[in-house]
């Protein structure tokens, strides 16, 4: 997956994310590690551009809710831990988040976002100007 970065303002910075490739097993620590990076250097508020992103797995769900974790200043749970890592997942997805949005989810993304229970959990939009905005 190819992970690039660009800012744009709203009523706050937003710092818009855009994944190029499969979110999956294979590279999502790599977007964790991104999000790390990119909240020590003061992003607070993150839009993921999900474009092109046609398949994201189950770790793209954890990729997801740890980005939330970071811009929230948690630490997100250990990968390592399997399941304990799903349960805290579900644990925390009651409410909207408000740091991190998602542009553009591809079909079989928006799928899986909503098997999992975690549609509700963030916003998502089809506009780049509409999605900053919400910020």
């Amino acid at each position: 997956m190819n992970i690039t970065t660009s800012q744009a303002q709203g009523r706050v910075p937003v710092t818009v994310v855009s994944l190029k490739g499969d979110l999956d097993g294979s590279n999502y620590q790599d977007l964790i590690a991104k999000a790390k990076e990119l909240y020590a250097a003061g992003t607070r508020h993150v839009l993921l551009d999900m474009t092109h992103v046609p398949y994201m797995s189950s770790a793209g769900l954890v990729a997801l809710h740890s980005i939330v974790q970071v811009m929230r200043g948690d630490q997100p749970p250990d990968p390592q831990q399997g399941w304990a890592t799903f349960h805290a997942v579900a644990r925390d997805s009651s409410s909207m988040q408000q740091h991190v949005k998602l542009l553009n989810l591809q079909p079989k993304v928006d799928r899986v976002l909503q098997t999992a229970g975690m549609k509700e959990f963030f916003e998502a939009h089809t506009d780049l100007a509409t999605a900053v905005a919400a910020f």
